[in-house]
């Protein structure tokens, strides 16, 4: 099977660069799914589980929202943040889950701007804990 480059990209330092054989995202319009010879795009990500395989073996990133850029011998990730399922704190992820949740539960947040950036939180918690979780089954 062709591969082709995977680099994963945040404003810290580069996450992980190498050969992949495939590569599966989540864009604002839905699933991609990219093999070697995809042709070239950009499409802003969501808040969402990355999964790459290389020789058969799958490895999950939480991607919380970025860009993801397709060229002719390589894919490039640029997000704000990536984490590995072994580098992401369970307990901090539940706690952030729990505070979120109680500000989305919260009757007198009825500024706009303060409920978007508490679903926000959710959805990256719920990101980070459903990635770790995927690390521990494979």
């Amino acid at each position: 099977m062709s591969t082709f480059l995977l680099e994963i990209v945040t404003p810290e330092r580069l996450v992980f660069s190498e050969q992949v054989d495939q590569l599966r995202a989540t864009g604002v319009e839905g699933q991609l799914g990219i093999l070697a010879g995809h042709i070239p795009m950009v499409t802003p990500l969501e808040v969402a589980p990355l999964v790459y395989k290389v020789n058969g073996k799958e490895t999950v990133v939480a991607i919380q929202s970025g860009f993801l850029e397709v060229r002719a011998d390589k894919v490039v990730v640029l997000a704000d943040s990536a984490e590995l399922p072994n580098n992401i704190d369970i307990e901090r992820a539940r706690a952030a889950k729990e505070r979120a949740e109680r500000r989305l539960n919260n009757k007198s947040t009825q500024d706009h701007i303060d409920f978007r950036r508490a679903e926000l939180a959710l959805q990256r918690a719920m990101n980070r804990l459903k990635v770790s979780s995927a690390g521990e089954n494979r």
